[in-house]
Formats: C-alpha cells, structure tokens, sequence
C-alpha cells in the first residue's frame, strides 16, 4: 500500500514539475546577461522537465546572448530612461504602454509559473504584471545599492536575493535572501594555472602581471591613465593585459603593436585565462565584476564609473575596501593616480597577501544553485 502511495506521489511531482514554466526578465548588459542564464542553467539542472522564456529588450545584447545560451526570449519595445537628454524622453511613456500590452501578450500565453527579474529595461513590466495577476516573483538585485525598480518591484516580490549584507535599507528584511551573484561556470570552476594562462596570452611567466578591464565598451579614463604612463609597466617589469573596449580598441592596438610586455585587444573571451594570468586587476566596480574578482581571488585596484545608475560601482566598490579586500581610485583621479598606485601595490608583496586573502573570504560560489534551489521550493 505504501509503496502504491510513494509512486503516485512521485508521479504527481513528476506532473507538477513539468509543467512548471519561468520567465525570467532583463538584460542590457552582461552583468544581468550571465546571471540570468546561470540561475536558468541551475533550474534546468535541479528541474529538467522545466520550461524557460527569457523577456528581454529589442536591439540589446540579450537578444543575441540568450539564443546562443540555447534559450527562447522575447524581445519588447522598451527603453530606459536617457539622462543624458531629456528630449529623448518623449517617446519613453508610449514605449512603456506598449510593452505592458506586449507583456500581458506573453504572459498570459506562455502562463508562468514563476517570474524572475534580473535587472534591466525590459524587468520592471514583466514583474509589475505578473504581481498584478498574483504569479510569484523573484527578483535578483546583484548591487550593493539597489535600483529604483527593483525597490518598488520588491514591495509585492515573493523573495530577494541580494549579494551583500547591508540590503535591508532597500527591501523587507523577510524577503531577503544574501545569496551571491551567479558566476559562469568557466570561472567558478576554472583550474587554469598562471602558467598556462601566460603562455596563452605569450606573455613572460616570470614577470607580475596588470589586468586591465573596463567592460565591452571600454573605460575612458582607465585607457587614458593606461596609455598616458605606459612605460612605466616596462621599467618596474610589470606587464599588462589589457581589454581596451571596442571604441577606442584600433588606437591602443597600434600603440602597443611592438611592445612585447603587453596584450592589447578590444575584448577577452576568456576571461578564465585572463584572472588566472594576473597578479593585480585595474576593474570597473560592475556587479558582475566584483563577484568575478572574488572567486578569482586576485589583488584589485578599482575604478567606479561614477555615472552609473545611483552611483552603484562606488557602492558596491566601497563594501570590499571597508573589508581591506580592494583599493578604490576616483574615476576623476585615475590619470593622476592610477598608475602610480599599481606599481606601489606590484612592489609590495605584503599587501597583495592581505587583499587576496580577505577578497576570497567574499567569495560565493554557488550563488545559481541557492537561487534555483528556493525559487523551486517556494513554488514546489
């Protein structure tokens, strides 16, 4: 009779579970980009017969990304607000009707059984509809200062997972969960040695090593300060990686084409090779970034862009610098220190101990798995 009974229940899970659907919303930019299909890989580990929609925004890199990921997503006339030109704003209250119609579409079509948003244009519609019809939904905030969205999509959000302490002054301390970002599988699980990173980017082995990233783009005054003082790295026997950004990659190329201590080119696909390459990192304080630096456990110099939205890169460069896990440079300040604060730190072999070992006391590893894991409970 038992045995009866613990088959038809496992049956009836079976049934629950494949009927189980998710949306999960957002994009814009890799650091909403890979979390979000890091916490669908996680669901589709835990829940294979799990089906997942991504909603994310025309034109932007989601569109492209999440199919590579081997992901559906549907893409919504959305832009966010331009604060750099008000007049580009005219068209922002019609654009945002028009996605709620084309959400109301999606959702009800594809009836969810749980909405996750990540961060991005296209998370706001999503969430606030599927809260107006009562459908569970998680947010994923991965800054240190929350965005206005994610706050007011908070008040009716089923659960908040957040990467830091401190998030209370944002959301209701019930809902939170302190989590992590999720982190590509390729860097949260890379055993590439120094060595072999070094000979891939045919860099000298017996020599320390800068990183320098500041996004797909590039970073403005990081290249500057970078390019300004460039033999600096060649007298001090320091040699450089660097991700110049797609802008101004063809200048910082030709200038570094004979320079034998330096990697140059617009983008570093892998990135497992470039963490595993470095001594210290010049970074951007992106969400992402940061979590990435954490498992990498390397010695890092960051440089907030100080335009984000509420100035998040500072906030959430500052939790790792109150920890003695970073050292912080002011955007308007890299030309002059920038430079000057790298070569200190590769000469000072005391402190890079210090900042390695309390970063990976950062550290969260699994952060996907945590997330998947309650979502699929809550819901169960």
């Amino acid at each position: 009779m038992n045995d009866n009974k613990n088959t038809l229940n496992a049956m009836k899970s079976n049934a629950t579970h494949a009927k189980q659907r998710f949306i999960i919303a957002g994009g814009g930019t890799g650091g909403h980009i890979f979390p979000a299909i890091a916490i669908a890989n996680a669901i589709k580990q835990q829940q294979p017969n799990a089906t997942i929609l991504f909603v994310g925004a025309k034109g932007k890199m989601e569109m492209g990304k999440i199919p590579q990921a081997g992901y559906e997503i549907k893409g919504l006339d959305i832009v966010g607000f331009n604060r750099s030109s008000l007049i580009k704003n005219i068209g922002l209250p019609f654009k945002l009707i028009k996605s709620f119609f084309q959400v109301r579409s999606i959702i009800n079509a594809f009836k969810p059984n749980a909405v996750i948003g990540v961060g991005g244009y296209s998370t706001f519609p999503v969430l606030k509809y599927a809260q107006a019809k009562q459908i569970p939904t998680f947010i994923h905030e991965s800054n240190s200062f929350a965005g206005k969205a994610n706050i007011m999509l908070g008040k009716k959000a089923t659960k908040i997972f957040v990467a830091t302490n401190g998030m209370e002054k944002f959301f209701s301390n019930e809902k939170i969960l302190i989590t992590g970002n999720p982190v590509r599988k390729t860097i949260a699980e890379s055993i590439v040695t120094r060595n072999e990173a070094l000979n891939f980017f045919q860099l000298n082995e017996n020599k320390k090593t800068v990183l320098v990233v500041g996004g797909s783009l590039g970073a403005k005054s990081i290249n500057e300060a970078i390019a300004n003082q460039l033999d600096e790295f060649e007298k001090n026997n320091l040699q450089l990686i660097w991700q110049t950004g797609k802008l101004t990659a063809s200048i910082y190329k030709s200038t570094t084409a004979v320079k034998k201590n330096i990697w140059c080119n617009e983008f570093i696909t892998q990135m497992e090779m470039a963490y595993a390459a470095a001594d210290i990192v010049i970074s951007r304080a992106g969400a992402m970034a940061v979590t990435e630096l954490c498992i990498a456990g390397k010695a890092v110099v960051f440089v907030p862009f100080p335009f984000a939205a509420e100035d998040h890169q500072t906030a959430n460069a500052k939790v790792l610098v109150e920890k003695q896990a970073a050292l912080l440079i002011k955007d308007n300040e890299a030309k002059e220190k920038l430079v000057n604060t790298v070569v200190a730190l590769s000469k000072n072999e005391e402190q890079q101990k210090a900042l390695i070992e309390n970063i990976k006391t950062l550290a969260i590893k699994n952060a996907d798995e945590i997330i998947a894991n309650e979502i699929l409970k809550t819901i169960a």
